[in-house]
This record gives C-alpha cells, structure tokens and sequence, in this order.
C-alpha cells in the first residue's frame, strides 16, 4: 500500500515488560499505578498449576489486598462477567489483574465495562461506546496466542443467543502486559498447538488487512518470523525457554498488529465453525488460513504483502514470481498446521456439508469479513469452506 494512501494514528496505549520471573514485580507494578484492592481474574487451571498463588504472593508482599476469582471459562458470555463483577463488588476493588489465555483477558476487560460505567455488555458491543474512565488493568498471558494483552477488545458472547460481542474501547486497554516466558511452560501440547496456530494466523491477517499500516507491518512481521521459526520446536521441546519466550513476544506482537490493522476472512469463516461445531479457535482459523491466503493472493496489494512474508522467513527469494512465493507460504503453513496436529479437512472436524450455506451467510456477517484485503461476500465463504471440505 502506496504511503500516499496511507493514513495511522499510533499510540502504543499498553506498557510491555518482558522476562522471566517478571510475575514477581506485579505487586509493586500494581502500587506503582495505584491500587489498594485488587482483583485477580483467572481460571481454575491456572490456578492449580500455581500461578495465581505466585500473583497473589506478589500483591500481598506489597501491602496490597487481593481477592481472587478463579471462575473463568472457556468463551465467557455475559453470565461469567456477571458473577466477575459481582465478587468485584463485595471487595469494593479498585483495580484488576487479568491471568491466564484471552478467556481470563476478556472477562476482566468485561467487568471493567460494567464496574467502571454500569449498564450490560450489550451497551458497549462496538467501538468506544464507554463514556466514563476504566479501572486500572494489568494483563499477564500464561498462554502464546491470543494477543489479547494488547488489545482493547473484550469478545463476550450473549448468555441465551450465543451472539458474540466485540466490545472494545481505548478505555479498556491494560496499562501493562507483563510477559513471563516461564508461565507458558505450564501449557499442554494441545493448547501451546492451538494458542501457537493462532499466533501465526494474526500475524498473517493482520499483515494484509485493508486497514494494515507501516507500523502493523513491523509488529505483524516480526509476530510471524518469531513463531514460524520457534513453534514446531515448542511443540517438540516443551521446555524450550527460548522457543517459548518467542512465541509470547510473537503472541504480543500480533496483538499489537491487530489493534492497529485488525483481521480478516480467515477469523469470519471461523466463528461459525466454532459456533455450530464447537472447533477450538486456533484450530478453526488454522485449518481455513490456506485457503484465504489462495483467495486474497488474487488482490495484487495483499499478494505482496504475502511475498514479503514468505521472503522473511526464507521460503521464497524477492525475484520469485509472485505465485510461487504464496504457494511456499500455503505449504509451510500446511506443515505447521500438520505438526500442530489440526485436521485439514472441515468433513474431519465433523461438520456436515449441508451446513455450509448457512456458515457462509454468518461468516460474511462477521465484523472482520470488512477488513479482508479482497472483498468477500457469502458465495466466496461458500467457496472457501468446499474447497476446505
């Protein structure tokens, strides 16, 4: 994209702090932007590995009074905010510490919606739509995926529809991501597969997105060098601190890109696989980035944005033709995802042919559909998910 036809506002709204140990200075982190009552919003796995205790120890060495609510699930809706809110209240807290993958970020973002301006999640499904200041917020990933630490959106779904909102506000940004590579050693072969397949897919949306500028790009590529060279070693050696370490900067940094650039076809076409078919997130944009990246390669802007991203990672040359630097990019991502152990085909995950036009009306509906470099109406999801078939 010509800079002549570029336009970006950039203010890096989240402080970064990155090392291992790091979770040990939350408690002066938190005092240093003044809290006194904190609530700290995880899950129930998280806390048995320990995690939280180590947050909490933090926080009271400090002086500081910390309640926990470690009842955090998977995609939380609007009841999980409720009950989060609640326990906020009977600790009259003044600020939050979000631990865990994007389930725990979302949550806590969530309940600062409403603890901080009142009303229901519906209020703010949208773009700055809270009119009054956010509690404080510090975020700590214990996963590499979502990037969620970085981002200003909480994604809550309805309780009884199972409509998903995107509710997002420069309000509600974390005033740090504290990035402790040896909280992610803890994660499963599953979930470091599925988080690590999400990384790789942010980095290459967000790189192509219609809204992607100079500064994205340089978070987009670096996400994308980072965890296309580091995860199939992370998934190999668990214990890999260095792999690990890259793939939560990776996490990071397609965070970053995407509060910049935002995302694609690839997301949209995934909701309704995770909606209908319950397909693990990572999974469900994994399996159908291949063929959106064949389907954008067709706009000449994202096709070199493509380029420059196969050229980075040393899968194709600058003077290749185009076309076989997006065929080297779909091979490796082929590779990775066999490795991450995702099933190719759709018919694998369980979904049935005839429900493939529905999926793509939804999937054309979905807010990043917009955002895809080539324009994209339900006839091209309807292609794209035969062609995943």
């Amino acid at each position: 994209m010509p800079l002549t036809e570029t336009f970006f506002d950039f203010h890096q709204r989240t402080r970064l702090i990155f090392g291992n140990d790091r979770i040990e200075q939350l408690g002066e982190l938190v005092r240093e932007y003044g809290g006194k009552r904190v609530l700290l919003v995880t899950d129930a796995g998280i806390a048995r590995a320990g995690h939280a205790q180590k947050a909490m120890d933090s926080i009271s060495r400090a002086g500081l009074f910390i309640s926990l609510f470690d009842r955090v699930q998977e995609n939380p809706t609007t009841l999980h905010v409720a009950n989060c809110v609640e326990a906020a209240r009977q600790n009259d807290i003044d600020f939050i510490v979000g631990l865990g993958g994007g389930s725990s970020m979302d949550t806590a973002k969530g309940a600062n919606f409403i603890l901080s301006n009142g009303g229901k999640m519906a209020d703010y499904w949208g773009v700055n739509k809270a009119s009054r200041p956010m509690l404080p917020l510090i975020a700590i990933p214990t996963t590499a995926g979502t990037g969620s630490e970085c981002q200003s959106y909480a994604l809550i779904a309805d309780e009884l529809s199972h409509q998903k909102m995107a509710c997002g506000d420069d309000k509600a940004y974390a005033r740090v991501a504290l990035l402790d590579p040896l909280l992610t050693l803890s994660m499963p072969r599953g979930v470091s597969a599925n988080t690590g397949i999400d990384t790789i897919v942010h980095a290459l949306e967000s790189h192509v997105t219609t809204t992607r500028t100079p500064v994205s790009q340089l978070y987009s590529r670096e996400a994308w060098k980072l965890a296309e060279r580091s995860l199939e070693t992370v998934l190999r050696d668990p214990t890999d601190l260095s792999a690990r370490s890259s793939m939560l900067l990776a996490s990071a940094f397609g965070g970053m890109a995407i509060a910049q650039s935002m995302l694609g076809a690839a997301h949209s076409a995934a909701n309704p696989l995770t909606a209908r078919y319950h397909v693990i997130h990572g999974q469900a944009v994994g399996l159908m980035i291949p063929h959106v990246v064949r389907f954008n390669s067709k706009d000449a802007s994202a096709r070199a944005a493509y380029d420059d991203l196969a050229a980075c990672a040393g899968l194709a040359h600058k003077e290749d033709e185009p076309d076989k630097a997006v065929e080297a990019l779909v091979r490796r991502l082929q590779g990775l995802l066999s490795v991450a152990g995702v099933p190719a085909t759709l018919k694998a995950h369980g979904v049935q042919a005839g429900s493939i036009p529905d999926m793509a009306e939804e999937a054309a509906r979905q807010w990043t559909a917009r955002f895809n470099p080539r324009a994209i109406k339900a006839e091209d999801f309807r292609e794209l998910y035969n062609a995943a078939f």
